[in-house]
């Protein structure tokens, strides 16, 4: 619904020295970092690398250990202030030397050997902690978590707070936090591997590297906005891309049915993404220059229908369809507020959630316009309609059992059933064009049931059509305009959505 610094040599500072690798240094930036350091005085040389078309970073260290009150590793990092959150994929490489080998994410006061810190780390024998450094020259302290053989790592600030939230990939996040660590606002961050074997080096491949800048605590929602990634994902091995990145609110992107293109909104307007040029070109909707993130192809993908504040109408969401090219939109829906959710596989109906009377249904209406139909008639919000590929079913979301979990009903609106019932609030599910799969967006209970808000950790859920557990597919900083609308690639192998962050470069420390 609506919506550079270097050192080289070695520098003595107490009982403790760093050693930086000249050689190492001197590569500069690797992907979205700043620079790469070995910290401690390791006997053979570390070295990253970042391949851009498959956005992987592949890390090679040594070092005794990350432990006590001194540390030996190859650090690949990035200047910051802020609160901020990090997350991978990563995974070690080979059988290895020694079990307590290791990866992670790592912040850091100082390149110094010595340095306070904290990391969440992931050793090879499974252990899975965090572990900090409350002062310079201090023992090593350590929260182990619950979970082992974690691969996927998140370590997040806020404040003097240092959340970590590790997973197997597909399971939910289990979590360790430290809230009295003070590091200074300016550290070091980055991705970090250590061999503890000081003649030996190990390999680690990262991916789905995300450093997001969250939404500061007093942002005004649907006033003021953060940015934006647009990303793909191949749903069967989690890797994810950015395409595009803009300072802007990006919100809601379509798939073409020809994958040529995807369909977003942005500041009111619709814009073309080009998947081969990676640019994006605004489509002309004549005076429709306030639609929200409702919108939706026509399953031949000729027409888009669109959600516009109308003026005339008071501002509220009124749905019109026009060609998937632009040009003057038809008027449809006779009244507001009406939230384009699905075009019907036979291009003759259109379903939306419609504000009447305080209460918020699923109706039908054709694709021409005319007379709607209420299908829905539960006392809760009914919101996120689609129909499934075969025209049989039409799933949505609602509140009517006390949190958002997904439902089904009959293209006419009987037999209702519910699809999901767990702890989580779901909403939007998209049904892959093969018919096999539903895509679900799960926000926590920290979120309104009959809330969709920006700016929250958000999963995105894959369960069977046929119904099951949903896995998760991806950990993301988004929620409201992430997947509002169907988003599935034609070929039921990828889906595109919407990740958020502010401004990096404004959080990096130069």
């Amino acid at each position: 619904m609506f919506t550079k610094l270097l050192y080289t040599g070695l520098i003595t500072i107490g009982m403790a020295s760093l050693c930086v690798s000249a050689s190492a240094q001197g590569q500069g930036s690797v992907g979205q970092f700043d620079g790469q350091t070995d910290v401690g005085k390791v006997k053979r040389p570390g070295s990253a690398s970042y391949d851009p078309a498959r956005q992987e970073y592949v890390i090679e260290g040594s070092g005794t250990n990350i432990w006590f009150d001194h540390d030996e590793f190859h650090f690949v990092w990035k200047r910051m202030k802020g609160d901020f959150i990090l997350r991978t994929n990563g995974e070690l490489l080979g059988k290895g030397v020694d079990p307590h080998r290791k990866l992670g994410w790592m912040v850091r006061s100082s390149l110094d050997s010595n340095a306070s810190h904290i990391n969440a780390v992931v050793h090879g024998d499974g252990l899975t902690s965090l572990q900090f450094r409350r002062t310079k020259g201090a023992m090593t302290e350590e929260k182990k978590s619950a979970l082992t053989g974690a691969d996927v790592v998140q370590l997040a600030r806020k404040g003097n707070t240092y959340t970590m939230s590790v997973a197997h990939n597909g399971e939910l996040f289990v979590t360790e936090q430290v809230t009295d660590l003070a590091l200074g606002d300016e550290v070091y961050v980055g991705l970090f591997v250590c061999s503890h074997n000081p003649n030996v080096s190990e390999k680690a491949r990262f991916h789905n590297v995300r450093i997001v800048v969250p939404a500061r605590d007093n942002f005004v929602p649907y006033r003021e906005y953060i940015g934006s990634n647009l990303e793909v994902m191949d749903v069967a091995t989690g890797h994810r891309k950015i395409l595009y990145q803009s300072p802007e609110s990006l919100q809601a992107p379509n798939w073409l049915p020809n994958n040529k293109a995807l369909i977003y909104n942005s500041n009111g307007r619709l814009y073309r993404f080009d998947l081969a040029k990676k640019t994006p070109t605004e489509i002309n909707t004549d005076f429709a220059t306030s639609n929200n993130n409702d919108h939706v192809l026509s399953f031949d993908g000729r027409m888009i229908g669109i959600s516009n504040h109308s003026k005339e109408d008071g501002g509220k969401s009124i749905v019109y369809t026009l060609p998937v090219g632009g040009g003057k939109p038809k008027r449809i829906t006779a009244v507001g507020h009406s939230y384009l959710h699905g075009w019907s596989p036979d291009g003759k109906s259109l379903i939306y959630t419609g504000e009447r009377n305080g209460e918020f249904d699923i109706y039908k209406i054709g694709a021409n316009g005319g007379s709607e139909t209420r299908l829905t008639e539960a006392k809760a919000l009914d919101d996120g309609s689609e129909y499934s590929p075969d025209g049989k079913y039409i799933y949505f979301n609602s509140t009517r059992s006390g949190t958002m979990q997904i439902w089904r009903m009959k293209a006419d609106g009987s037999d209702e059933e519910q699809v999901t019932n767990d702890e989580f609030n779901n909403w939007f599910p998209h049904v892959s064009p093969d018919g096999k799969w539903i895509v679900i967006l799960s926000f926590g209970n920290d979120v309104s049931p009959n809330d969709h808000p920006f700016y929250k950790h958000v999963y995105l859920r894959l369960m069977p059509v046929t119904g099951g557990t949903p896995k998760v597919i991806a950990y993301v900083y988004g929620g409201q305009g992430t997947i509002n609308t169907p988003s599935w690639s034609p070929d039921s192998k990828q889906i595109a959505f919407i990740s958020n962050t502010d401004s990096i470069e404004k959080a990096t420390v130069k």
